[in-house]
């Protein structure tokens, strides 16, 4: 069974729909990435809560210091079991106690922080593997920045609050119920001060932290728009500079910042406003706790002992701390779950391996055909793009497409590579239906030369090799020379081994295009598709250039798209596309015959034959 014609355009856009995501989802998606460190990171939670617990111990034992008689005997029952001396074993013991608990925060460190990488690497593996997997249409509804911008800053977010947010966030709730518990049992009365705080924070931490996490995420967006103007900017500097539109780039970049700006400062003000209440609520918690506190150890018969006075105060602080620090925790957590939601929106798209079923492994010998082929474009269905089809190609044989721009020539090779699926009509090779062929195998067989040639910020061995990554270093110089590149390649001081920079900035049109053309003969494809490959160089570049194509060519079956007539004047059969539709389809001279559409286009360049 093979996919429904119109499901690899339909489901990569179904994302713009895609409903809320629920925390528990969010977390599950997380828990996915720590399952196969859970051993380690439940060791480091171990860890976690015995460092705790042994924090809470330190305002008890505290408070019997403070509470201690300078006279040497114990007034509390810690003191008289560690020592006679009451001050110097309880100092004893909270020295013990700071040893037990470094040592346990050390582990908890460790173990949280090699758990968070080890899992967030295979989250950012996992993440780009279904991004370069995705189909093109994917790429045809979100920036590259934007994208850039969730693999980076997102998944960066998650590892500070999987690494130590988290943790901290726990550990501030194990002291708020621990010290409530401590507090009940050293007094009850002072304790429902605290208890009467508590839950009242508790509800504004979340209010506020579902109104900053809004915020927060807004902001992101932005911070993802941005980062999306800068890499188009920086990417085509060179027509950035040609049409003198760096205002025009700062602009655009400088409202997104100020609506990023904007957003912070409102989400900082109601933090301020937050903390500032928080602040204040706590610090008069904690001087009415003092006052009632010293009632109640004066008098002829004190209800509270001064030890426990002391505890009490200590226990408060700790809490006070505790409590102040969980909205900013928790604000963060929630930052945290909206870049999961940005990232699972991605892992639950379908990728191509997943919309694509076809199994079948042919023998591809280069027969292509066409039938009653109609589509559009996904975004735009309304807009026919090719209409009606139907042409064919034998084995080694090449087919010109020729046409104006936006008649669907680089579309019709987009369809040959599955890039996309027509909504109806069918393509053939050797007979065997596109959809029932498996994808990569399909691609394994074909080639391209585009007219616009990316280079990767490598050395040239390194981009030849592209084509067939298992090549050896003489296969690639094979390549290099049957493509006419070796030459120009050896004058440089380092030969294979140069640097083209980023998107093959350091070499020229015509030197990139000889790289692209080593690439595909290295690959040795059974069908080759040149799109507009020499429309863009100057006549020698060109003739050197086409020279290697010839070469290329040899023995294989080729889909020749070009503007430049003197490229296809040899080719077994050509095509005139116009508005999606065939309007002529012969060899040169016949279509010259013609005098129509064809014609007209070689007129047009003065390339007509004598």
């Amino acid at each position: 069974m093979h996919c429904n014609p119109l499901k690899l355009n339909a489901l990569s856009s179904k994302q713009k729909n895609t409903k809320k995501i629920s925390a528990s989802k969010k977390l599950r998606f997380l828990l996915s990435y720590l399952r196969p460190y859970l051993f380690s990171y439940s060791i480091g939670w171990v860890f976690l809560v015995l460092s705790t617990l042994a924090g809470l111990v330190f305002p008890y034992l505290m408070g019997g210091l403070l509470g201690a008689d300078s006279g040497g005997s114990s007034v509390d029952t810690i003191g008289q079991v560690l020592s006679k001396n009451s001050v110097n074993g309880i100092a004893f013991a909270l020295f013990i106690l700071f040893g037990i608990q470094s040592l346990f925060s050390f582990f908890r460190v460790v173990l949280f922080n090699n758990v968070t990488e080890n899992a967030l690497r295979d989250l950012r593996n996992d993440a780009f593997e279904r991004m370069i997997y995705m189909p093109m249409d994917f790429f045809n509804t979100h920036k590259v920045g934007e994208l850039t911008s969730r693999i980076a800053s997102d998944i960066t977010q998650i590892q500070e609050t999987m690494r130590t947010t988290i943790a901290e966030f726990f550990r501030q709730l194990v002291i708020v119920v621990g010290g409530i518990t401590f507090l009940v049992f050293i007094s009850w009365k002072l304790s429902l001060i605290m208890l009467g705080t508590v839950p009242v924070m508790a509800i504004i931490a979340v209010i506020f932290g579902r109104y900053i996490r809004k915020l927060s995420k807004n902001a992101q967006d932005f911070t993802a728009e941005s980062n999306s103007i800068i890499e188009e900017a920086l990417s085509g500097i060179a027509n950035v500079k040609a049409f003198t539109n760096e205002v025009f780039n700062l602009n655009r970049f400088r409202v997104n910042t100020q609506k990023m700006r904007d957003l912070n400062v409102k989400s900082g003000i109601w933090r301020g406003v937050f903390v500032s209440f928080i602040i204040f609520c706590l610090f008069g918690a904690i001087v009415f706790i003092i006052w009632q506190g010293m009632i109640m150890t004066q008098g002829a018969h004190p209800t509270l002992p001064k030890e426990g006075f002391y505890q009490f105060i200590l226990f408060t602080i700790l809490m006070g701390a505790s409590i102040g620090s969980l909205p900013e925790l928790y604000a963060n957590i929630q930052k945290a779950l909206g870049a999961v939601e940005n990232l699972i929106e991605i892992m639950n798209t379908a990728t191509e391996r997943e919309l694509v079923d076809g199994t079948k492994k042919p023998t591809l010998e280069g027969n292509i055909r066409l039938e009653d082929v109609h589509f559009q474009y996904p975004q735009r269905l309304d807009v026919p793009v090719l209409s009606g089809i139907n042409f064919s190609i034998g084995r080694n044989q090449t087919l010109a497409v020729v046409g104006g721009s936006g008649a669907g020539k680089s579309t019709l090779a987009s369809l040959l590579l599955r890039y996309y699926e027509p909504q109806s009509g069918a393509v053939f090779f050797d007979d065997t239906n596109i959809r029932e062929i498996d994808l990569e195998y399909l691609r394994a067989h074909i080639a391209i030369v585009p007219q616009e040639v990316m280079l990767f910020a490598d050395t040239i061995q390194e981009n030849i090799r592209f084509g067939r990554p298992e090549a050896s270093t003489q296969e690639i110089e094979d390549a290099a020379k049957a493509a006419n590149a070796l030459e120009f390649i050896q004058s440089f001081p380092e030969g294979m081994n140069t640097q083209v920079g980023d998107r093959g900035i350091q070499l020229s049109g015509g030197q990139k295009q000889r790289i692209a053309i080593a690439r595909a003969i290295l690959k040795n494809p059974a069908i080759l598709i040149l799109d507009e490959a020499t429309s863009a160089l100057d006549s020698e570049s060109e003739k050197l250039v086409q020279d290697a194509l010839d070469r290329l060519m040899t023995n294989r079956t080729a889909i020749v798209i070009a503007h430049r007539l003197s490229t296809i004047r040899k080719a077994d059969k050509i095509i005139v596309l116009q508005d999606g539709k065939i309007m002529e389809e012969g060899k040169h001279e016949t279509l010259i015959a013609l005098n129509g559409a064809y014609a007209r286009f070689v007129e047009l360049q003065n390339l007509s034959e004598a």
